[in-house]
This record gives structure tokens, C-alpha cells and sequence, in this order.
């Protein structure tokens, strides 16, 4: 059981090599308020829907895991997509945010408030590097610079409440999609492909875990004359 505790939490994690920008503005607002909790609920009783919603999400994960077969093999691409498609299954029953949907979530809370687009890019920014994401397109210094344009253009700094300002930063963003070959309709694609990055990622930590402990098992007495199993032939079910 603590080996499919550690697979839920490393399910949980973030490892992307995708550009988070990419998806700012296109995921509806009903992704937000999964975890937003009833109101006009006591504390107690808050707490204790709280300990119960944790609880069936948890139970019904491991159901999931107990059922599929997960290869522990992250230079297989097969693995890799068969490993991806249980999370996505996991996160669908227990009503999960899969990985995009967090961070737009993130995105959503941390940037509620901020009055001027600068400040917004910037807790992106921040954002992004928090959470281990790479910026290999260099779409922050192109959006940075769309902005110091439309600032100049305009004389002064950009408000979010300024729509002819903001029409004319979003028509600058949309020139850098156009540049970098990003497109709405393919954000499905975009989001399949981090899956896979992350799930790639997940099962290489899983990797390391196993023969961490293989490892620390055959430093101890009893089983210094065993072979080390393969981890690609370790059935993670055996193991809940």
C-alpha cells in the first residue's frame, strides 16, 4: 500500500517540459470550482466532507491501479502511454484535475486581483518556475515584449480593465501563436502530449524508487545472495 501511495503522489506531480502559457485563457471556468467547498458549512462538519471526499477519491484510485497492469519501463513508449492512459482514468473516476487543469487552476487563484498586465505576467512567471516548468519556446520574453510595444503605444502602463489595451496585447499574442505554430483547436493534442511527458517522468521516478529500494533490501542479511529483479517485471498490483 505505501508503494501505491507513492505512485498517487508522484500522479499528483508536476514535471512538464510544456510551455504552460500556451493554454492561458482556454480552460472553462467549471475546471475552477472542483475544489471549492459548500457553503454555509460548519467547521466540523467541513473538515469531516473534506476527510470523506479524500478518502472515496483515494479508494477509488487504487481500485483503478489494482485492475491495470503498469510497466515500471520509461524507454518504452507503449509503457509510457499505458501508464498514462490508467492516471487518465484515475483522475476521470475520482474527479481529479489532470495536469493542465491544475495549473490553469493555479493560475486562476494566485493571479485573482492583480490590476496591470505586467504584474500578471510576472506571477506567471513566477508561477512557472515554482512549479519546474521549462520555457524552451522563450514565449515570456516574446509576451514581455508585446507588452513593453502595446505600453509604449499607448503612453502608459497596461490595466487588465483596459479593453482597447488588453485587445491590442491579446492581438499581439495572437501573432506570437501564429509565429510559434500554437493553435486553439490543438490544444487537445498539446495537453496528450504533456501527459506523456509527465507520465514518462512519473514512471522514471517510480524507476528510481524501486531500485532504491531493491537497493536498501539487499544490504540486509537475509537477502544478500538474491538476484535483483528486473523493475520492468514488477507487477505494482502485488504490491497494494
Amino acid at each position: 500500500m505505501a508503494f501505491a501511495s507513492r505512485l498517487l503522489a508522484r500522479s499528483r506531480q508536476l514535471y512538464p517540459g510544456h510551455n504552460m502559457l500556451q493554454h492561458e485563457h482556454v480552460v472553462p471556468a467549471r475546471f475552477f470550482s472542483k475544489e471549492a467547498a459548500p457553503p454555509g458549512l460548519k467547521g466540523d462538519e467541513m473538515l469531516k466532507n473534506i476527510f470523506f471526499e479524500v478518502k472515496n477519491k483515494f479508494e477509488t484510485a487504487i481500485g483503478i491501479i489494482r485492475k491495470e497492469k503498469i510497466t515500471i519501463d520509461p524507454e518504452d513508449p507503449a509503457a509510457v502511454a499505458q501508464y498514462a492512459k490508467v492516471m487518465k482514468t484515475v483522475r476521470e473516476k475520482a474527479d481529479l484535475f489532470s495536469e493542465s487543469q491544475r495549473i490553469q487552476y493555479t493560475i486562476q487563484t494566485r493571479t485573482q486581483g492583480i490590476p496591470d498586465a505586467r504584474t500578471y505576467l510576472l506571477t506567471l512567471k513566477e508561477i512557472r518556475i515554482k512549479r519546474g516548468l521549462s520555457d524552451d519556446l522563450g514565449t515570456e520574453a516574446m509576451m514581455m515584449d508585446a507588452l513593453e510595444k502595446v505600453e509604449k503605444e499607448l503612453n502608459k502602463p497596461l490595466l487588465r480593465n483596459d479593453k482597447k489595451g488588453m485587445a491590442l496585447l491579446l492581438a499581439e499574442f495572437d501573432k506570437i501563436n501564429k509565429k510559434l505554430g500554437i493553435r486553439k483547436e490543438d490544444l487537445p493534442k498539446y495537453e496528450e502530449q504533456l501527459e506523456l511527458k509527465i507520465a514518462k517522468a512519473q514512471l522514471e521516478e517510480l524507476k528510481k524508487d524501486a531500485l532504491e529500494a531493491m537497493e536498501t533490501q539487499k544490504k540486509r542479511e537475509e537477502f544478500k545472495d538474491e538476484e535483483m529483479v528486473d523493475v520492468k517485471s514488477l507487477d505494482i498490483r502485488n504490491f497494494i
